[in-house]
């Protein structure tokens, strides 16, 4: 590296640049770089002194290639060199160095480089092979003499640059693992190496040298110091081992990049075959190349900083056999190949006489294994085989390929090993399993010309050469013999992997099924599902995340994919009691056995569920009716206040929603669900402020003053001849987070519209039925009583029911329009359901459950917000909590994009949470109220997770 101080460099720009700036120096691993910054602050560019190693010829190369690229891709920031005062771009200096020294002023680009994330989302990954691919897209056809040189960096002398720097590793044990990785990556590259395209190649697009735009996509690059020709896949391996080093990140992580590159740029079959066999390597070269400038440099911080990063590269790239990780680059580009069948023979059984075990997320084994805490344990598996035996089976064998729920972990932020590369075995009888093929046997293991054979917990009875047919192992009654076969010379698979890296496991064995005589099952595809509901169902009925893991059961706060992960359900307030409740499957089996039918029959639950429901709220709301939603419930409230008053104005609060129908819709303000919610109110609409007392007009001690305003316009409706019908407003404020409205603000509303002869609507759809712990009714919280009270979601625990209760003079005002029923609502089975779900909330002590996990939850989550300034404050009461972020503690800016990412993250990490508001920047915390103290840690610990590590 060239010895310049900043007074050099400095001296240097005002001289040949004519700039009187300030030079400070950046860290570097060859040239010696300086950021340009001038007297008002602003960076003016880089000062770039090569590495005297560099001629001129090489110099002028990574110029030209540098122009190339911005003008082939003009969306693309590349740092193209600044002219001197004498119109060139490069500047030739004696004296300064040893030698003649290199000196270009290149542009700089704002937004930093991607080395300064911490976590990369799939979509900053993609753009960095999309910067990759558009690079090399770029430079294809580009020719110089400077790109006619040797690199340390070029893999295609990768073996040679470790096996010449590899005694720079003091570890004796790294030293092994960096020579065994090496001399198995190589053997993968040298037989392709001539069907590998050459171009001229960037060579170094890492994160380090991929600039970011303020939205955080890669769109910049800088830095060609490495530009040569090489392998054009070259250009892709080396961006994407930069991934490996980010917190968070594992070998997967690097596939979106590789998608994104083969999108704009096609990888050919060599190619993709080599791909992470040269990743592996590059990560080698990295160490063995740090660990010489180390020693040659030893007080260079750069380079001790990036040791640490460059070995869990390493450790990533070598976590996986290089062989499974290339199936897995295959599959997510479509390019897998299918496997012909097995054949041969390992025992001959009636079909009928076997037993298949489906142990997916949607087998009914399932109902009855299940934990109070929604565990299952492995064990099931075997009891699952046993009863089938009891009722006649002869072989029960499980699914190949197939994601077993029974191996999920609960509360796990790492993906799970539950997809089976062979399957079990459990025989009624002790059965002989006979040779398939010709082989020999090395332990439990049939190693055959083709294939190999691993039977596990067998009794092996053959040795050394067997013959087709030739009895090979005993399967004692009743146990579970595990069955798996792969390709002769394939990488030894574990019994279970990761849905992610399955599909490089499964290209890899073989469904053993056949030599049982036994077909294959197919498992379904997650993406065809989402092809197939975008063909038949409403496209604006949205689904959560970009791509949403397929949910197919759940039990209490826990939630399962198709892929076997289980997830901590965060925002299902509907379920109030957790998912799969089993007091309720027993309620609505029994009931439907005997009747339902409509409340216009007479029958005893719908006299039940209306006392009970009644009896649960204060004087003088005793009269119920019964509805399916919360829609319709919202809805029909508003009805009762415009027919009982016979008016037709309502007043409603900004910033909240209330449902779907006509009338819930009108008055529903929130921008989050209808950005022109404000502008399309109809005329009988009357909004007041938001009484949003962290970000609103009013804050703090000074919300008081939304009542007070709020009063002044009912007043000023009834001086202009239009008093209200009526007010209708969620007792604690859902879409601002769960925030609790100040302090006395619904009893002086309540006092101006009953003055002025109006009806008060509590819309309770969401936070009713004990959710707050303190309190049973949110309007509890204000001590007010209101006219009219909505109540749904919670009152079916995720069945279709709701309610309206209100006084007897109003519910008789309502005869006026007719007469009213609901299909649905007040039905026998409502009924039914809804007094269950009241016994269990009561039996379970699920309201002092919320008060005691909820004041837990929040005080975690506000401790967080000291050591995370994103968090702007958490709302919320008992289980009704909002965590806030922001993007300025002063200006409160919220960051609505980078809460959609913080979801994103939290997905991947086992939490189920999404954001809220009007500026969809509060996560919506409303889990379950059976929710314990262990989950509402995780979910804090997940996002304290996310929040430190990046998102």
């Amino acid at each position: 590296m060239p010895p310049v101080s900043e007074a050099q460099a400095e001296e240097i720009l005002a001289t040949h640049y004519g700039l009187r700036v300030r030079a400070t120096s950046l860290g570097s691993n060859q040239d010696r770089n300086f950021v340009v910054t001038g007297h008002d602050g602003e960076i003016v560019g880089v000062l770039k002194i090569a590495n005297p190693a560099f001629n001129a010829t090489e110099i002028e190369a990574q110029d030209l290639a540098a122009d190339r690229i911005a003008a082939a891709e003009p969306s693309l920031r590349i740092a193209v060199p600044l002219p001197n005062l004498a119109g060139q771009r490069c500047t030739a200096i004696t004296g300064l160095v040893d030698s003649t020294a290199y000196v270009r002023l290149l542009r700089f680009l704002p937004g930093g480089t991607l080395l300064e994330s911490g976590y990369l989302a799939p979509s900053a990954v993609a753009g960095l092979g999309e910067v990759a691919a558009r690079v090399s897209r770029a430079l294809d056809g580009f020719s110089h003499p400077g790109l006619d040189r040797v690199l340390q960096w070029d893999l295609r002398y990768g073996t040679a640059v470790v096996a010449e720097l590899i005694s720079y590793v003091a570890d004796p044990l790294h030293r092994a693992r960096l020579d065994a990785a090496t001399e198995e990556a190589w053997p993968r590259i040298a037989p392709l190496a001539d069907e590998l395209p050459r171009q001229a190649v960037h060579l170094d697009l890492t994160d380090a040298n991929v600039v970011v735009s303020p939205s955080r996509h890669p769109d910049g690059v800088i830095d060609f110091g490495d530009l040569t020709d090489s392998w054009a896949v070259s250009e892709l391996a080396i961006a994407a081992s930069s991934v490996l080093g980010h917190p968070g990140s594992e070998p997967i992580s690097i596939l979106p990049a590789v998608h994104a590159f083969h999108a704009i740029r096609p990888l050919s079959a060599a190619e993709i075959d080599v791909l992470w066999p040269l990743l592996v390597l590059r990560t080698a070269v990295l160490i063995v190349s740090g660990a010489q400038q180390v020693a040659l440099d030893p007080d260079n911080p750069y380079l001790t900083d990036q040791s640490g990063g460059e070995w869990r590269m390493f450790e990533q790239a070598t976590s996986i056999p290089v062989d499974v990780m290339t199936q897995v680059i295959k599959a997510d580009l479509g390019l897998a190949a299918p496997s012909a069948p097995l054949t041969g023979s390992l025992v001959e059984v009636d079909p009928a006489a076997v037993v298949t075990l489906d142990l997916s997320t949607t087998s009914e084994v399932y109902d009855f294994a299940f934990e109070d805490d929604g565990s299952l344990g492995v064990g099931v598996e075997d009891e699952f085989a046993a009863a089938a035996v009891q009722n006649g089976a002869g072989l029960v064998v499980t699914q190949y390929g197939q994601a077993r729920l029974s191996r999920t972990h609960r509360l796990s932020q790492d993906s799970p090993d539950v997809v089976a590369t062979g399957i079990s075995v459990w025989p009624a009888s002790t059965t002989t399993f006979v040779a398939p093929w010709d082989g020999e046997v090395e332990g439990s293991t049939l190693c055959g010309a083709e294939y190999e054979l691993t039977l596990s917990g067998a009794h092996w009875v053959a040795s050394g050469i067997v013959r087709a047919g030739e009895p090979l192992a005993d399967l004692p009654a009743g146990a579970r013999v595990e069955v798996g076969v792969r390709p002769a010379g394939a990488p030894a698979a574990p019994q279970f992997c990761t849905s992610e890296l399955a599909p490089g496991w499964l290209a890899l064995t073989r469904d053993p099924r056949p030599l049982l005589g036994l077909p294959a099952v197919a498992v379904a595809d997650a993406d065809d599902l989402l092809t197939r509901r975008d063909a038949s169902f409403a496209p604006v009925q949205e689904f959560y995340y970009r791509r949403p893991p397929q949910i197919e059961r759940g039990k209490r706060h826990h939630l399962m994919s198709t892929a076997g992960r289980t997830y901590l359900d965060m925002v299902n307030n509907v379920t109030v009691l957790g998912h799969a409740h089993p007091r309720i499957a027993e309620t609505a089996t029994r009931q439907l056995r005997k009747l339902n039918t409509n409340s216009r029959f007479n029958y005893a639950a719908v006299v039940e569920f209306s006392e009970r429901l009644a009896g649960m709220l204060p004087d003088p709301l005793d009269k119920v009716f019964q509805v399916n939603s919360g829609s319709e419930a919202s809805d029909l409230a508003i009805r009762l206040a415009t027919a009982v008053t016979r008016r037709r104005d309502v007043v409603a609060v900004r910033e909240a929603y209330h449902g779907w129908t006509y009338g819930t819709d009108a008055v529903s303000t929130s921008t989050a669900y209808n950005p022109n919610a404000l502008a399309t109110r109809p005329d009988w609409v009357h909004t007041v402020e938001s009484p949003n007392s962290f970000r609103g007009k009013y804050r703090g001690g000074e919300a008081v003053r939304y009542a007070c305003e709020a009063v002044g316009q009912i007043g000023q409706l009834v001086a202009d001849g239009r008093p209200p019908a009526g007010f209708i407003c969620e007792s604690v404020y859902g879409n601002a987070g769960g925030m609790a409205l100040p302090d006395g603000y619904l009893q002086q509303v309540y006092a101006a519209v009953r003055a002025a002869g109006g009806l008060t609507i509590s819309d309770e759809v969401q936070v009713g039925y004990g959710r707050l712990g303190e309190w049973f009714w949110g309007f509890m919280q204000q001590d007010a009583v209101p006219d009219i009270v909505s109540v749904a979601k919670s009152a079916g625990n995720g069945y279709p029911l709701g309610a309206v209760i209100t006084s007897r003079a109003v519910a008789d005002g309502f005869r006026s329009e007719g007469y009213f029923f609901s299909s649905t609502g007040g039905s026998p089975l409502s009924c039914a359901i809804g007094m269950t779900v009241l016994d269990v909330l009561r039996d379970e002590g699920l309201q002092e459950n919320a008060k005691r996990v909820g004041a837990h939850l929040k005080a975690r989550l506000q401790a967080l917000q000291d050591k995370h300034p994103i968090i702007g404050t958490v709302h919320g009461i008992g289980l009704y909590l909002g965590v806030e972020m922001i993007r300025d503690s002063e200006t409160l800016e919220p960051a609505p994009e980078e809460t959609s990412a913080i979801c994103d993250r939290m997905l991947e990490l086992g939490v189920i949470i999404q954001p809220t508001g009007d500026h969809m920047n509060i996560l919506k915390t409303k889990p379950p109220l059976c929710i314990d103290i262990e989950a509402a840690d995780f979910y804090v610990d997940t996002l304290d997770r996310v929040l430190t590590e990046g998102f």
